[in-house]
C-alpha cells in the first residue's frame, strides 16, 4: 500500500471511520447496525460508504464467506493528522494562532494534555523544533497496520 495520504474523508465517512477504529476490525453488519442506530442510515448508506471508503484506501476489506471483514488501513492518528494539515494549509496568513486557541478552547483536553501542550509550546518558544509527527503521547488511537 502507498504511504501517500488517501483523498480526504467526508461528513459521513468520518462517521464511519470512527465506528471501524473503535472496532478496529469488524463486519458490514456491524458498521451499519450502529450506524443505523446513532445515524438513522439505512444498511445500503452504510454499505456504500464502506465501498467508498475501501476505495479511497482507508479502509481494507477481506472476504469471510459472503461477508467482508473490515479494518482501518491506517491509524486514526494519520487521519486526523491529515485532516489538520489541510484545515493549516488553508488557513489565512496570521491566523495560525486563533485557530490553534479556539481548537484548545473547544478541546476536552486533560491535565497531561495541556502539560504536553505547554512544554510544546515552550519547545517552540525556545526555537526548538518538537514537530515529529505523532501524537504528543505517542499514543494511538485505532490501530490500522502500517502508517
Amino acid at each position: 500500500m502507498s504511504r501517500e495520504a488517501p483523498e480526504p474523508l467526508t461528513a459521513a465517512e468520518w462517521k464511519v471511520m470512527k465506528i471501524v477504529w473503535r472496532l478496529k476490525s469488524c463486519a458490514a453488519r456491524d458498521v451499519y447496525e450502529e450506524a443505523g442506530s446513532a445515524h438513522g442510515w439505512a444498511p445500503s448508506t452504510t454499505k456504500t460508504l464502506l465501498r467508498r471508503l475501501v476505495d479511497k484506501g482507508h479502509l481494507t476489506a477481506t472476504a469471510v464467506g459472503t461477508s467482508y471483514l473490515y479494518r482501518p488501513a491506517r491509524p486514526a492518528w494519520r487521519s486526523l493528522a491529515g485532516a489538520a494539515d489541510t484545515l493549516l494549509d488553508n488557513t489565512l496568513e496570521g491566523m495560525d494562532g486563533k485557530l490553534l486557541a479556539y481548537m484548545v478552547k473547544k478541546s476536552r483536553l486533560t491535565p497531561d494534555d495541556l502539560a504536553q501542550l505547554r512544554s510544546l509550546l515552550d519547545q517552540h518558544s525556545a526555537g526548538v523544533d518538537p514537530l515529529d509527527d505523532e501524537p504528543l503521547d505517542g499514543a494511538e488511537v485505532g490501530n490500522g497496520g502500517p502508517p
